[in-house]
């Protein structure tokens, strides 16, 4: 089958549900810059926008004990694996998840997919992590590895694309279809709608998507800042970021009825209790910018006591995420740069979030 087949429309109701992307909120030197992406002027009528993700990396790991060797050290259940039985759910061929150490701290978060070679007695995946986590991601399975039946190796042959829809609220304007074979996987995103498609492939994206263009990395980034999605370690510093606090329940990252996991004590016990008092927000920066931006750990501050309301995670340009006390985001917030200088901060509440957590 031609590659190029493979991103084309499918029947009725295969396409992404429709979503509505608030530009309201972004300051007009924070518009995306790229042609077309959410809501632009698409080139020559592109339906979806395609951005290679060098930053991204894949590890595969297969074998006999493959699914009980990552259960016990994913915060979620596996997705479905093996040859494609046209009764598997669009999203159960990917998951998402955080592997934590024994404090229960997030280490790295990857996307899983099944691989379509597998079979039920050799399972095989591939976990999608921060690049420049690769090496020690590995090592970090090697060490629970112990006897198990597994080979854990890095996956070059294929590149991690996202793919957005350029207009957000006519997503089937050119429909995708799931396609899960040996040198193509093209899936739902399963953190959430709004961060579209995961495409992995051996060969360029945009060339084969139809009605598709190449978008800039930087505007992919300002997208997911703004949905308010970390991704990679940057967002998540390994060891430090704890994953109710980074909003792992919003993202289908973890479950709460599956067996045992490293660092499991502490987040099953915070979910328990109901007692989450901060939370990773996005927030929209205003005012004077440092030319290398805004360092992350920097206190932002609550504006009317001068207390602290949290630190700033990380960002691109005047958006970024931000580790806030969930009481203090309505009121205003500011940041001092390194040259005194004071960036006011507006932290959001993003629209696809449940409601008890507006």
């Amino acid at each position: 089958m031609a590659v190029a087949a493979l991103l084309r429309g499918a029947a009725a109701g295969r396409g992404s549900p429709a979503w509505s992307w608030r530009q309201s909120w972004i300051p007009k030197c924070c518009s995306v810059r790229g042609s077309g992406l959410l809501g632009g002027n698409p080139k020559d009528g592109a339906a979806w926008t395609c951005f290679r993700l060098d930053e991204r990396a894949l590890v595969r790991v297969r074998g006999p004990d493959a699914a009980p060797f990552l259960l016990g050290l994913l915060t979620n259940e596996l997705p479905l694996s093996g040859p494609p039985t046209g009764a598997a759910q669009p999203s159960a061929r990917a998951a998402y998840a955080h592997f934590l150490n024994v404090q229960g701290r997030t280490l790295y978060d990857v996307i899983l997919y099944g691989l379509p070679e597998s079979t039920k007695e050799a399972p095989g995946f591939l976990l999608e992590c921060d690049s420049s986590a690769l090496d020690t991601l590995q090592k970090h399975l090697a060490m629970y590895k112990i006897r198990r039946k597994v080979t854990v190796e890095p996956h070059p042959e294929l590149h991690v694309w996202a793919v957005l829809p350029c207009d957000p609220q006519t997503p089937e304007a050119a429909p995708l279809e799931e396609r899960v074979e040996t040198t193509t996987i093209l899936t739902r995103d399963p953190r959430t709608v709004r961060m579209g498609w995961r495409l992995l492939i051996q060969d360029d994206g945009p060339a084969l998507v139809p009605r598709g263009q190449l978008g800039d990395i930087q505007d992919y980034h300002m997208h997911r800042y703004q949905q308010g999605i970390p991704e990679g370690i940057c967002d998540l510093p390994p060891g430090m970021a704890l994953p109710l606090e980074s909003n792992l329940v919003f993202m289908n990252g973890v479950s709460f009825t599956k067996g045992c996991y490293i660092g499991q004590e502490l987040t099953a016990r915070t979910h328990h209790t109901g007692v989450i008092r901060k939370r990773l927000f996005p927030v929209r920066l205003e005012g004077p910018l440092p030319a290398s931006g805004i360092s992350p750990g920097t206190l932002v501050m609550v504006t009317a006591t001068g207390q602290a309301a949290g630190k700033f995670r990380a960002g691109q340009g005047c958006v970024g995420l931000a580790l806030l006390r969930s009481e203090t985001i309505k009121g205003p917030l500011h940041i001092k740069t390194s040259e005194s200088q004071q960036v006011a901060v507006t932290a959001l509440v993003p629209d696809w979030w449940p409601t008890a957590a507006k």
